[in-house]
């Protein structure tokens, strides 16, 4: 099926089965998906998802009202009364066995008629979203293309970002994630990606992963279905996954790949070195060679900006044109996002990078702090929060990173949830300088109390698992009069520099 026959109402019926519930004599046109009734566009699939708190049927009136030109469902009985009868003439509604299920096999057929788009797919432990968004800015500095928003890195996601890449496309980038086995292998097998992205294997979702064994092998399924002749784009200073992907390439029937290594490893294709990092973002040089920067907090910024390099590379772009955009690269939201909070008397600095948070993600973020510098009068805050789906493991995993802290070198340290109980106990029989305070949650009255132990020319920290919600300190410092903006780091090296003369 070509992509110009696909957006037909017959051509997706063809593909999910299912009955028709309504069904307008006159096709109109149709092309990308949506399952937010608020957010849809003319002529987008709906597909009425029922999540833990609502249920998609209840906002198809809403979707076919807002312009969906067809709406995917599996419990008629859910939506309103009259409806069908009502939009017959003019929509269309499809019913389907699991709206879920559907979705994914609606993207698996839309993937495989973007035969001249270039598809990519983006895992690991950390740093696939940053990472997302720096290859998104770099192959935006030549070609068209579409790339998933936000985290969209489930089967919620990433089918969507499928769905709404378009014909005229040169790549289409999905950022994949896993919460337990077997999740990237359903997701890849949709995606059936030409680049395959792996950024760093960490301790995350051991509930379900186990172990780094575990964690690695479920990222490496991401090459399972990587497209014969493709490209893997590699962390090299990962051993386990050097090993999972030994383990994967023997399960392959697809044909082989070509790898690209990337890391501070002596035979990385891509050599990271001279890594500095300062408040102002990170400089290193690549292969010796090919100075970079990247106004992004953090020294593992300088390795989530080469895996870009790599991709950028394989499509086309040349150096000096990927190295110009990664200067100027802005990082996503809540991943060590700097905020300037305005208070009477002076500032207060917030890296907020509270999205989400694994051992390996926590140490990175207290190196970054420790290369910061601080106002005078200043302090360093560390407010940590648990990390969670860590198994049995959990309690020491906590008082490992209470341990890590001192990379920081913090005045104060604010442990917020129970199992940061093992972190301050670590942090008090190690550092018995640094102040440590007991946070329950950071619910309101818990973002208050954090916030009320801030003072101006204090650098603050906040990390912690999604759940944990630590950003609510930020609205807690607004809420008490601070004036709160973002800061666009810049680096001060020159961009694009390559060193003469160079072997």
């Amino acid at each position: 099926m070509s992509m110009a026959s696909f957006w037909t109402l017959e051509s997706i019926k063809s593909v999910l089965g299912g009955t028709w519930l309504a069904r307008p004599s006159e096709e109109g046109s149709l092309g990308g998906a949506s399952i937010d009734s608020r957010a849809v566009s003319a002529g987008q699939i709906f597909f009425a998802l029922r999540g833990e708190r609502v249920d998609g049927h209840a906002f198809v009136r809403g979707a076919l009202e807002r312009g969906a030109g067809l709406a995917i469902v599996d419990r008629p009985e859910a939506l309103e009364d009259g409806l069908v009868q009502e939009v017959k003439s003019k929509r269309a509604i499809l019913r389907v066995p699991d709206v879920g299920a559907a979705l994914l096999k609606l993207a698996a057929a839309y993937r495989k008629t973007l035969d001249m788009t270039k598809v990519i797919a983006v895992g690991g432990s950390n740093g696939k979203t940053t990472t997302t968004r720096l290859i998104e800015q770099v192959l935006l500095s030549g070609l068209r293309g579409t790339a998933s928003i936000k985290s969209f890195n489930n089967a919620i996601g990433v089918p969507l970002t499928i769905l709404n890449a378009r014909r005229t496309d040169q790549f289409l980038l999905c950022e994949v994630g896993t919460n337990a086995p077997g999740e990237i292998l359903t997701l890849t097998e949709v995606v059936c990606p030409d680049i395959a992205v792996i950024t760093s294997i960490g301790r995350e979702h051991l509930e379900g992963l186990k172990d780094l064994a575990g964690v690695a092998q479920e990222e490496a399924t991401l090459l399972r279905t990587l497209n014969k002749g493709g490209l893997a784009i590699l962390n090299a200073d990962a051993p386990e996954l050097t090993r999972a992907t030994q383990r994967e390439l023997a399960k392959r029937i697809a044909g082989t790949f070509s790898v690209v290594r990337f890391g501070s490893a002596s035979d990385a294709d891509l050599r990271i070195g001279d890594v500095r990092a300062d408040g102002n973002g990170v400089r290193w040089m690549v292969n010796g060679r090919l100075q970079c920067t990247i106004g992004l907090l953090g020294e593992h910024n300088a390795w989530n900006a080469t895996a870009a390099l790599a991709v950028g590379r394989r499509l086309g772009l040349n150096e000096e044109q990927i190295v110009s955009a990664l200067a100027t690269a802005k990082g996503p939201e809540m991943r060590m996002q700097k905020h300037a909070v305005e208070r009477s008397g002076g500032t207060i600095t917030v890296i907020n990078d509270a999205y989400n948070a694994n051992p390996e993600s926590m140490v990175k973020a207290f190196e970054a702090i420790g290369a910061m510098s601080v106002s005078p009068g200043g302090r360093r805050v560390l407010v940590i929060g648990e990390m969670l789906e860590l198994g049995i493991e959990s309690p020491a995993l906590h008082a490992e990173v209470g341990k890590a802290t001192g990379l920081a070198k913090p005045d104060v340290v604010v442990c917020v949830g129970a199992m940061m109980e093992h972190a301050a106990r670590v942090i008090g029989q190690m550092m018995p300088q640094v102040q440590v305070v007991r946070v329950l949650s950071a619910d309101g009255e818990g973002a208050r109390q954090i916030a009320g132990l801030l003072r101006s020319g204090d650098l603050v920290l906040l990390k912690g698992s999604r759940r944990m919600g630590l950003e609510r300190v930020l609205k807690a410092l607004e809420a008490s009069g601070g004036c709160t903006s973002v800061v666009e780091a810049k680096p001060e090296s020159p961009l694009c520099a390559e060193r003469p003369n160079a072997a």
